[in-house]
């Protein structure tokens, strides 16, 4: 539809998915108390239906039922429609989509529910067709016409099963908070046999279609490799990393990661980029960088931060949420190459690029298309072709300049220019951790300017506590649209501004965590049961969730659980380390039973395994000296530093030595002998790890 058609009540709102909707001619609602309160009014069942702009599915329904007039009428006589961007409101996605999948069927976007008006579920499903769409609207009116008892039945029992506790539901049984350490270390082994279980030893990641990166349980890998050596971790992490580098799930021009690869190979990707990949996927090839100094591993980190600056980063510094898989109408346009337009775009180098990246005449993709993918490495590349690996080198970022101008001539897919919190959070501690591992000033300028973006956009003072917006987005009135954050938000960002901390050193950073972590413990922590809710006390939906499982993103109580970890030792607040503590000791059987699932909190229990190193630099060179030790893999650490006196615990009694930067190294508030060099102190982190 056309900006001259009609516009229905989405016109007002913010988020571009809502907007993309618009001038449908189904009068859809935004979530809201308007909408919610015109259902019970007029007694009509309420379609809630899900998506997000970068899915392609929901562009397809869109095209096919939403902005066709006799679809529309239907839904408009008969139902109240309110359409949800998941991104904008993943309070009530995370409700309807377990409601969905209790109802037996397979959840997924768009996600199409069908509510009573007091917004309990009693039907939904996914994508629809155009003719099975009429057909379910026509056969849900009828029935909440003649059989309303019996459906209003039915949702109460579905919005009963929603309400359900999930520390119930999953056997989880309070503990003493105290985590035994060598417990916990016998327990990793179990926990990493049984992911070992589904690794696909040839192409990595796990052994079926779809793969999705899923960055924290390769993460997990690293760090249990990191605490036991077993090498089987480490290479299968880093057989993954490779393959995805290699694949066409990385944008081989570009930069950055699509959401995941349709097959087993990485070659074919579903061509959205999500924010949140990509800031995950910066921390986890940083610490194989750290870990191995492969070069490849360099190239990845540069180009998709070069990319995230380039194409993901609002003016102000906040950073966006995603483009879309399609341009044109079709999924991966922008991406994908003819193999004339390559041979016209390289001249004299075709053949050999064209080779290196695996383009054929036939095309390797639909519609004699070419996604490019490699199989062998620049140095592999190189050899082959009797080329000097420097020359080789210099050619082929010469041809991704070449190919990259050419495509900037092409219809971009969408924009979604939604900054969300949380996942800006997760790009912050991205950016931080590529910064701590290349060394390079314009990574830690881009994230000092998206830190100083949530401090003024994101965060407010309200009744005299530090609060968190869920979305931002330019222009859009201070009042309207606005969404009070989620706990995810909390725990991303709050990680983030740790992590910056750690690296410029500069308190209100990590002062600013510690204000958000406490809003969060006020606002949506759970007494009773120990873990946190995902929406706070405030929330009007018919069910409040906790959010235990690790995904694509990891659950929001894991997260906050590693924030609480590392904010209590760096800031001496034992109650933190003990709420963290408490909760990974309640989910260690999950863990064991569900590994894949749980993998942040797998992550956690590493840095729980061994006493978290306390590294604290004080003096004139501490920025340097602190700046060296970091590109040394050592992730069970905190590093706090100051040049020559500050408040915090952990630097208040330490001093220099003869002027000197001095560092040391503790472990439960006990410290080794003070040390003026970085090797000297590296050699103490080892050897207490041991």
């Amino acid at each position: 539809m056309t900006s001259s058609q009609p516009s229905n009540h989405l016109i007002q709102e913010s988020s571009p998915y809502l907007l993309q909707h618009a001038h449908n001619p189904v009068d859809w609602y935004p979530w809201s108390e308007e909408s919610l309160a015109k259902a019970r009014q007029e007694n009509r069942p309420i379609i809630v239906s899900i998506g997000y702009s970068a899915c392609h599915w929901c562009h397809v329904m869109e095209r096919e039922s939403f902005e066709d007039e006799e679809v529309a009428g239907i839904m408009n006589e008969h139902f109240i429609n309110i359409k949800v961007d998941r991104e904008e409101r993943p309070d009530v996605d995370q409700i309807y989509m377990e409601a969905v999948q209790t109802m037996g069927l397979q959840g997924g976007w768009p996600l199409n529910v069908f509510l009573t008006p007091d917004q309990k579920p009693f039907y939904g499903g996914t994508y629809f067709p155009k003719q099975n769409w009429t057909q379910i609207l026509r056969n849900v009116a009828l029935a909440f016409k003649k059989q309303q008892d019996q459906v209003v039945e039915a949702a109460d029992k579905f919005a009963e099963s929603l309400q359900a506790s999930e520390i119930l539901r999953y056997g989880i049984q309070p503990t003493d908070s105290e985590l035994q350490i060598a417990t916990t270390r016998r327990e990793l082994v179990e926990i990493f046999s049984k992911l070992a279980e589904r690794f696909d030893s040839d192409r990595g990641g796990m052994n079926k279609a779809p793969k999705f990166p899923m960055p924290s349980q390769w993460l997990f890998c690293l760090r249990h490799h990191f605490l036991s050596d077993e090498q089987s971790a480490l290479d299968q992490a880093l057989l993954t990393l490779n393959r995805m580098a290699e694949g066409g799930i990385y944008d081989q021009i570009g930069g950055g990661f699509a959401r995941y690869s349709v097959d087993a190979q990485w070659f074919a990707p579903h061509f959205e980029k999500m924010l949140y990949d990509n800031g995950q996927l910066l921390s986890l090839y940083s610490e194989a960088f750290s870990i191995t100094k492969n070069d490849i591993y360099r190239q990845v980190l540069e180009d998709t931060v070069r990319f995230v600056g380039r194409e993901m980063t609002s003016p102000e510094g906040g950073f966006f949420s995603a483009l879309d898989a399609d341009s044109e109408g079709e999924e991966g346009k922008f991406y994908v190459w003819q193999y004339d337009e390559l041979k016209d775009v390289l001249g004299d180098s075709a053949d050999m690029v064209t080779d290196y990246f695996n383009a054929t005449a036939e095309g390797n993709w639909e519609k004699g298309n070419n996604i490019l993918y490699r199989t062998l490495s620049e140095d592999e590349f190189a050899r082959k072709y009797e080329l000097e690996l420097p020359e080789f080198s210099l050619l082929i970022a010469q041809v991704k300049q070449r190919l990259m101008n050419e495509r900037a001539k092409r219809e971009r897919p969408g924009l979604d220019d939604k900054i969300i919190a949380g996942w800006n959070g997760i790009m912050l501690r991205g950016l931080v951790d590529a910064y701590a591992a290349l060394g390079e000033e314009p990574i830690l300028h881009l994230a000092q300017q998206n830190a100083w973006f949530l401090n003024e956009k994101m965060i407010r003072e309200v009744n005299g506590e530090t609060a968190l917006l869920h979305t931002y987005k330019a222009g859009e009135d201070s009042d309207r649209n606005q969404i009070e954050g989620f706990l995810d938000d909390y725990a991303f960002v709050a990680n983030g501004f740790l992590a910056l901390y750690q690296i410029t050193f500069e308190e209100q950073w990590l002062h600013r965590a510690d204000q958000l972590v406490a809003y969060a413990i006020r606002h949506f922590y759970d007494q009773k049961e120990k873990f946190f809710f995902y929406t706070a006390a405030s929330s009007e939906l018919i069910a409040r969730k906790k959010e235990l499982f690790d995904n694509v993103i990891p659950s929001s109580n894991s997260a906050m659980a590693r924030s609480l970890h590392k904010l209590g030792i760096m800031l001496d607040k034992p109650e933190y380390t003990e709420m963290a503590e408490s909760m990974l000791s309640r989910m260690l059987p999950l863990l064991k039973k569900y590994p894949s699932d749980t993998a942040n909190w797998a992550v956690l229990a590493t840095e729980m395994a061994s006493s978290m190193a306390e590294v604290a630099i004080v003096g004139p060179d501490y920025q340097e000296m602190a700046g060296e030790l970091v590109q040394h893999y050592h992730p069970n650490k905190v590093v706090l530093g100051t040049s020559e006196r500050s408040d915090l615990p952990l630097l208040q009694e330490r001093h220099t030595e003869d002027d000197q930067t001095t560092i040391y190294v503790c472990y439960n508030k006990t410290c080794q002998l003070p040390v003026q060099q970085v090797s000297e102190a590296l050699e103490q982190l080892q050897r207490d790890l041991s």
